[in-house]
């Protein structure tokens, strides 16, 4: 679709009440760190997400929409409306040499704040940046006004850890440490969830007041649910018991159940094979500790969303729920290290102490891997889809997107099953301000908005090796130094029928089509990346 038709057709859209004047729209995307395709609420999940659900139920859901399947790749995606190579982060946040894995966005790489700004948007982020920590690297020299948050990971939630230093735009305003001071209320916890819903709403009520003839950009990263098992005690208790005696195969079963009833789904992609010991098999004792864990997990996402619910209701009382574009979405699956927890991998070491109920003290609050969900919990939340984050298998790659937006999309409660990704976002915020935005691989999702689409399309993921291509309904995946593997995603979503064998011509044609990319963006191998050699001097 031509950029012109694109900013006539969002200058259509924005008409409100102030009758044949445009009017742009305040814009908000969110991005959740580490959660499966079905954990919450509208998407076939048991954990209680009425904010999302209410936000579903009058907007759109997607139910192939896709990310890179891990946080950083992701973040570079969301922002450039290119792919993760192209922007400069192929990996992770360490320069290796290769522009292609430069460890942040390269400078010559617009970012949909940069965009936004020049169109006259007041741009604000809190939360987790993650992409370079210098100062030429922060989200204030990239276009954004103002900025709470890391530049680097969180990996904590009651504490900073020792690297990643929170800042109020590009001052630093909170060390490491292990009492952070709540700035805003000094009276209240430091909880990150909390406080960068705090510094949003502080940030909307600014512009608002000061600059009331902009419309606004919040980037809400949130770093919820992503490990470590840091939760408030009152949100945990809501949840306390509840997996006790259903455990993971009985929950999956009825996840897929619901997904199925909700249409997300369909009834002929078979559930995958649970990846983990039955859940018969555990004594008591260890089927309380893994509900704890399970109910820690839930209870941060429960407490995400009653911040959302803050931003919402923030939005209805100025008057400008209706014109803004609300995005929700997650930057990759839930991760499979560790059945129980981490604490096979760090327990032995002594890095950590064994997450335990009665040694909950212990490592309620500590940082970094010190605790997780597990995989088998994981395999819980990426059904009804394979493997977990860092892979291109569904359960690393798939993701929810809510779409909210009473002035643009017509439709309330539906389902779009055209395949979508990252890559989008950017030109869909950038149409629906009715700006243009040369130069990205993303399409505007405005058409998609107003009707579900059909067309071919094609689309392919690189990360440590992992690869994968889609198009249309075919998709052509295989894991670091394995052999390729082709699905029908018509068929088989859940990637259990391998085809390669029965299909030659389709795999070869898929995967000489993956190798054209590759080498178009920039995707190395990752044998040759993970080398010392590439260090940057």
């Amino acid at each position: 679709m031509k950029p012109t038709f694109i900013a006539f057709l969002a200058f259509c859209l924005g008409l409100s009440a102030t009758g044949a004047e445009r009017k742009q729209p305040d814009i908000i995307v969110i991005m959740a760190d580490d959660a499966g395709y079905s954990d919450f609420g509208c998407y076939g999940g048991e954990i209680e997400t009425p904010t999302l659900d209410k936000l579903a139920a009058n907007g759109l859901r997607f139910s192939q929409f896709y990310n890179t399947g891990r946080c950083c790749p992701s973040r570079a995606a969301l922002l450039t409306g290119v792919y993760q190579h192209q922007a400069g982060m192929g990996h992770m946040t360490k320069d290796r040499g290769i522009p292609s894995y430069s460890g942040t966005i390269l400078p010559h790489v617009p970012t949909l704040a940069e965009r936004l700004k020049k169109g006259g948007y007041r741009t604000m982020i809190t939360g987790k940046w993650h992409l370079g920590t210098e100062p030429k690297q922060s989200p204030v020299a990239r276009g954004f006004d103002r900025f709470y948050g890391t530049r680097n990971f969180i990996d904590s939630y009651f504490t900073v850890l020792k690297h990643c230093a929170v800042f109020l735009d590009d001052k630093e305003v909170l060390p490491g440490t292990e009492t952070p001071v709540n700035h805003l209320h000094p009276d209240q916890e430091w909880y990150t969830t909390d406080v960068f819903t705090d510094y949003a709403l502080h940030f909307m009520d600014e512009s608002f007041k000061q600059h009331a003839e902009k419309p606004l950009f919040l980037y809400l990263a949130y770093n919820a649910p992503h490990f470590p098992l840091h939760a408030r005690a009152e949100d945990t208790k809501k949840y306390r018991g509840r997996f006790r005696d259903v455990g993971w195969d009985k929950l999956r079963q009825e996840r897929y159940e619901r997904m199925v009833k909700m249409g997300l789904i369909k009834k002929e992609w078979a559930l995958s094979p649970l990846d983990v010991p039955k859940w018969e098999t555990y004594d008591a004792k260890l089927r309380d500790e893994l509900d704890f864990k399970m109910s820690l997990y839930s209870a941060i996402i429960d407490r995400m969303d009653q911040n959302i619910g803050r931003v919402v209701e923030k939005l209805r009382s100025a008057g400008r729920l209706d014109n803004t574009l609300i995005l929700f979405m997650v930057d990759n699956g839930v991760p499979g290290t560790g059945v129980h927890d981490w604490r096979g991998l760090f327990a032995k070491s002594g890095k950590h102490p064994e997450t335990r109920v009665d040694n909950y003290a212990e490592w309620g609050r500590r940082g970094g891997w010190s605790s997780s969900s597990g995989r088998g919990w994981a395999n819980l939340s990426n059904a009804p889809f394979r493997m977990y984050k860092r892979y291109t298998h569904e359960g690393g790659v798939a993701t929810p997107l809510i779409v909210h937006w009473p002035a643009g999309v017509n439709a309330k409660g539906k389902l779009r099953h055209a395949p979508s990704h990252l890559i989008d976002i950017a030109p869909t915020c950038l149409a629906a301000a009715g700006l243009e935005g040369e130069g990205m691989e993303g399409e505007s999702l405005l058409p998609v908005f107003a009707k579900d689409q059909k067309q071919e399309r094609t689309l392919f993921w690189e990360h440590e090796g992992n690869r994968a291509v889609r198009k249309g309904d075919y998709k052509l995946v295989a894991m670091h130094n394995t052999p390729w593997e082709l699905y029908d995603m018509s068929k088989d979503r859940s990637e259990l029928k391998d085809l390669a064998s029965a299909m030659p011509k389709k795999t070869t044609e898929l995967r000489s089509a993956w190798e054209a990319w590759a080498k178009r963006v920039g995707a190395k191998p990752w044998d040759e990346v993970n080398v010392k050699k590439n260090k940057k001097k």
